[in-house]
């Protein structure tokens, strides 16, 4: 089993149901504050690069839905500028495989299930990314 870092909106159900998909498959965690976290443009790129630039972003950020930030419109300095400025815009969760050093950005099921292994009851499921209230 792995032992992951996890960077979480405190208080968001659908962190704590990703968290607890993880640990129902026997993984351990470090839990911590995506908000409180002091990013820097480095090591938050560390878990973005890989991604297009709107991936970035939570879709479910009141800014988004309401159409103050438009993601797809954004470079990838603009983009990173707009995250450091306001982390409840970054996509959730953000986590890293200690042993590895591997990291994902938001928890599709499928995606993590092949990364780290899910319960068989949490692998069938479509996703649980995102807020449940939006599911």
């Amino acid at each position: 089993m792995a032992h992951l870092l996890f960077f979480e909106k405190p208080g968001c159900g659908g962190n704590a149901r990703q968290k607890l998909a993880l640990r129902q498959a026997g993984h351990t965690l470090t839990v911590r504050s995506l908000l409180d976290e002091p990013w820097t443009c480095e090591a938050l790129l560390g878990y973005l690069a890989a991604l297009p630039v709107a991936a970035w972003f939570n879709p479910a950020a009141p800014r988004i839905k309401n159409g103050d930030v438009q993601p797809a419109a954004l470079n990838a300095e603009q983009a990173l500028a707009l995250l450091m400025a306001e982390p409840l815009l970054i996509r959730r969760p953000l986590m890293q495989r200690l042993d590895d050093g591997s990291r994902r950005v938001g928890f599709d099921t499928a995606e993590i299930d092949a990364w780290v292994g899910l319960a068989p009851a949490v692998g069938n499921q479509a996703s649980l990314e995102g807020c449940p209230r939006d599911a």
